[in-house]
């Protein structure tokens, strides 16, 4: 059998009776009593530290966050270099959360990787999805992706879209639930610089 990390990250379905369930309520208890420190962080050095002893893994120095920031988990996030990440944000990354170099994330935005089976004896159960962001990706103020999205590459998500299909690279998306609105023309913006 597969450990229950796997079996969440591999989108099983899995019910908090699950004998191995509470080796998930320990990485998430380590984590509430690590928040606190990290969301009273005073400088940017302090709080990559902080969120490395979460993530278990050092954040590069090019990247910054800024707190308060929230994670039920943390264990199952990776971020990339010259990451920008703006205040209020919320991951809950049992399902896996990847940060791609170059990625700017605005104020108030949420990364859910978790979900529930629809069926109400079964509602109670956790199914994940994983959620990718291409390098270069832009996600606006208070937008929410869902599980299992992938953001393309140099794409943008509009302030307070909910993105629930992947977005393909180049492209603005916006609106409940996200829709194309434009495609990212490279020269045009070549020639308005």
């Amino acid at each position: 059998m597969k450990d229950i990390f796997h079996r969440l990250r591999s989108g099983e379905l899995v019910h908090l009776h699950d004998p191995e369930f509470y080796r998930v309520d320990e990485v998430v208890n380590r984590t509430l009593a690590l928040s606190p420190s990290l969301n009273n962080s005073t400088s940017t050095d302090k709080i990559r530290e902080k969120l490395g002893e979460i993530f278990g893994h050092p954040l590069d120095k090019s990247t910054t966050v800024f707190v308060p920031f929230h994670t039920n988990f943390g264990q199952s996030i990776k971020i990339g270099k010259h990451v920008f990440i703006n205040h209020a944000c919320s991951f809950l990354d049992m399902g896996g959360i990847t940060i791609e170099d170059h990625v700017l994330i605005g104020p108030r935005v949420n990364l859910v990787t978790e979900n529930h089976p629809l069926l109400p004896s079964e509602r109670r159960g956790m199914l994940c999805q994983p959620i990718l962001i291409k390098q270069n990706a832009w996600i606006g103020a208070g937008a929410t992706i869902l599980p299992g999205v992938t953001i393309g590459e140099n794409s943008i998500v509009a302030a307070g879209a909910v993105v629930s299909k992947d977005v393909p690279a180049n492209t603005i998306v916006g609106g409940v639930p996200a829709k194309m609105l434009k495609q990212i023309e490279f020269n045009d913006l070549n020639n308005n610089r």
